[in-house]
């Protein structure tokens, strides 16, 4: 039997939507986007003054129309990402402005190369399902940036990407970079490679790009990820129950203009849900109530029956230290537990403010101990343990049983030797720490790998469409990673 976490009691879920629906009537939402005005207005909505009332029916129609899964692909056109049911994969952190530097333990400002080194390390962890726009490269004009992330981790990776665009005008190019990986237009419809995370703004507001965004997303057919961020106290009502209501309320007016636009487009119910640290002024990523919030907003998504996200194994502290090892491993087991689809942020440090390719190897561990954990116990062997001990007897000779030798490997699960599980080193000689042992791994990843095998014209396309849009913000030509 799979373990499975749910907060939410089936009157407190029902209370849950009931409210969400009555918020999209009342306040409504705010949209910016005169194109999300016209749909909605069209659609069923009452609209003044950039206010939608979105009433209930309506919003059913268009959840009833999402898919209740979809499928991202590698380069090579194989699904690798299930969205759907309880299926759960883990992608690291995006849009960090910093990484940790391995040598001085200081956060500084990410580069390419950074960049190219996250991806590098995640393309080699299977624990990674999908790579993720991790950085924000400094070496590059801002008003490219998103592009030139995402074309970045496509040069380095065979994985799906979850990336996301920052600007309206930043989409466009962002679909047509990934049109050309995949071999046309019409090949990225039928086999995505990427989600785009799409973010509304607390409470209650889709603002120009965002709203422009979930449109333009759902007539390419490329899969959009709704990622409503509520922070409990400061964005959103203090309690959990009600900021649950509010992501409920966003993602249901999310998912309504993205149908409305294009039924049947793939949408995820997604967010980065948080409690506001009343001692601090933060919004603390490893705090167990964030957990509970993911945990509780995807419960609701799985109810109406949409694909999930949410966003966890991240850590406030500003190290690769103890806390961010218990706050990193304590959310991968509980967003495991939930079923969530997509479990981005790994990797991530303060806050969501720095990136790390150390912490990205410890948390492939913890990753990997929560998937162990949700395969739970099963029955392997007809009996259960008779059968093992009319061999074994009183001696409990176990280890030299053909059962053991057969189904040990499917029963355990192994870490890497980033886990020290070695006896004690003779003569007290000093024995690495977890971060020790991380760096090692990280720097024996990168020796294996390999670059993906990008066709030459393909490969040459992707680059100068990146220099085209590089050229008017005085960029000459693209960093060394």
């Amino acid at each position: 039997m799979r373990p499975r976490l749910q907060l939410l009691d089936q009157p407190l879920l029902d209370r849950v939507l009931g409210e969400a629906f009555a918020l999209l009537e009342q306040p409504g939402i705010r949209v910016a986007a005169p194109a999300a005005i016209e749909l909605l207005s069209a659609g069923g909505c009452r609209v003044k003054d950039g206010i939608a009332q979105i009433p209930e029916p309506v919003a059913r129609r268009a959840l009833a129309s999402a898919p209740h899964e979809f499928f991202l692909y590698s380069r090579s056109g194989e699904p690798v990402v299930h969205y759907g049911g309880d299926r759960v994969h883990f992608d690291p952190g995006s849009s960090c402005l910093q990484v940790l530097d391995a040598e001085t333990l200081q956060p500084r400002l990410a580069q390419t190369a950074d960049l190219v080194r996250l991806v590098q390390v995640a393309e080699m962890l299977p624990a990674y399902a999908a790579q993720s726009t991790a950085v924000v490269c400094n070496d590059v004009p801002r008003e490219i940036g998103d592009l030139y992330r995402l074309f970045v981790v496509l040069m380095h990776s065979e994985k799906p990407v979850v990336t996301g665009a920052f600007s309206a005008q930043g989409l466009a190019p962002m679909l047509e970079l990934l049109a050309l990986d995949s071999g046309g237009t019409d090949r990225l419809r039928q086999r995505p490679r990427a989600v785009f995370d799409v973010c509304p703004s607390p409470p209650l507001n889709w603002s120009d790009f965002a709203s422009q965004n979930l449109i333009d997303l759902a007539k390419a057919g490329v899969p959009a990820q709704i990622v409503s961020v509520p922070m409990a106290g400061a964005t959103a009502p203090v309690t959990l129950a009600g900021a649950v209501v509010q992501h409920a309320a966003e993602c249901i007016s999310g998912v309504t203009l993205h149908q409305l636009a294009a039924p049947g487009a793939p949408v995820v119910w997604g967010g980065a849900p948080t409690i506001f640290d009343m001692r601090t002024g933060g919004a603390p990523m490893g705090a167990i109530e964030t957990s509970m919030l993911n945990a509780a907003c995807s419960q609701v998504g799985k109810a109406l029956g949409l694909p999930t996200h949410g966003y966890l194994v991240a850590s406030d502290s500003k190290l690769v230290d103890a806390q961010a090892g218990m706050e990193s491993a304590v959310s991968a087991v509980l967003g495991a537990l939930a079923g969530i689809n997509m479990i981005s942020g790994a990797g991530m440090l303060e806050l969501l403010a720095t990136h790390s390719a150390e912490k990205l190897v410890l948390d492939a561990e913890a990753i990997g101990s929560a998937c162990r954990l949700i395969q739970g116990i099963e029955a392997r062997t007809e009996s259960l343990a008779l059968a093992m001990f009319s061999e074994a007897g009183t001696r409990g000779d176990f280890l030299g049983l053909k059962q053991t030798r057969e189904l040990f490997r499917v029963e355990q699960h192994f870490p890497s030797e980033v886990v020290d599980r070695g006896d004690i080193l003779p003569d007290g000689a000093p024995r690495p720490d977890a971060f020790q042992r991380a760096r090692q791994r990280v720097e024996s990843l990168l020796t294996s790998y390999r670059p993906p095998a990008l066709a030459t014209e393909r490969a040459r396309e992707m680059e100068t469409l990146v220099q085209r849009a590089m050229k008017p913000f005085g960029g000459a030509a693209l960093p060394n990673g």
